[in-house]
């Protein structure tokens, strides 16, 4: 088994940056604990980019990825939104541990997802990495005047949130991946107008544009599987 590979170092890397954000979160830095999670996303992009350019993909890595990306893109944002929820207005006593209820769901989609068949060129419910952007944009949009940060520290929509994503990670619903066969825009034109718009929200937005590209990019996912 090669278990010492560059992509799995890779991967290890994804990890680390997940297990250093939970002592961020720990110690009241949410900020660095969402850079944690933007570099887990860029390792989490390489480590199958590499594995696929030196032909060095393993069983081994499959099930590294998913136990580095629930730690990074599950445990680490609930944590997050449990400290988020903690600090808000207090409906009830212990409202801030359902948050936690997107630890457990993301777990679950991993293990659905290193099993079913059906997710090599698209995914069957929203992957673990969008819950990770959503959250990792909530310390920032909230610490900015105005509507839209002032609604991002709605404990209703915080508790809305936990809830909604966590079916959302599970549901049966097909989502396009954004995996390029080949450049024609005949064969990929629904991707590339959705990175065209991703990228005119983050020119407008900034990174307050990560919880609009998400929700995008579900409402285009849902168009697509309408049309065809």
């Amino acid at each position: 088994m090669r278990i010492f590979t560059i992509p799995n170092f890779i991967t290890l890397g994804n990890l680390l940056c997940g297990c250093l954000g939970l002592m961020f979160v720990f110690e009241g830095d949410l900020k660095t604990a969402s850079y944690c999670i933007f570099m887990a996303l860029i390792l989490d992009f390489f480590d199958g980019f590499v594995a696929r350019l030196l032909k060095s993909a393993s069983e081994i890595g499959k099930e590294l990825d998913s136990l580095a990306d629930v730690v990074s893109f599950g445990v680490l944002p609930a944590f997050m939104l449990f400290a988020i929820l903690k600090n808000t207005d207090q409906l009830f006593e212990y409202q801030h541990y359902i948050a936690l209820i997107l630890a457990l769901a993301s777990a679950l989609r991993l293990a659905k997802f290193n099993i079913d068949t059906r997710q090599s060129d698209s995914f069957i419910g929203v992957p673990t990495p969008a819950n990770g952007m959503i959250i990792a944009a909530l310390p920032f949009i909230i610490s900015e005047p105005g509507l839209y940060g002032h609604m991002c520290s709605n404990t209703y929509v915080l508790l809305a949130y936990a809830f909604v994503m966590s079916y959302l990670l599970n549901a049966e619903l097909p989502l396009f991946a954004l995996k390029f066969k080949d450049f024609s825009w005949a064969n990929n034109s629904f991707r590339f107008v959705f990175l065209i718009l991703a990228l005119v929200l983050i020119l407008v937005f900034k990174i307050a544009a990560l919880p609009l590209i998400i929700l995008s990019y579900i409402v285009f996912s849902i168009f697509l599987d309408f049309r065809n």
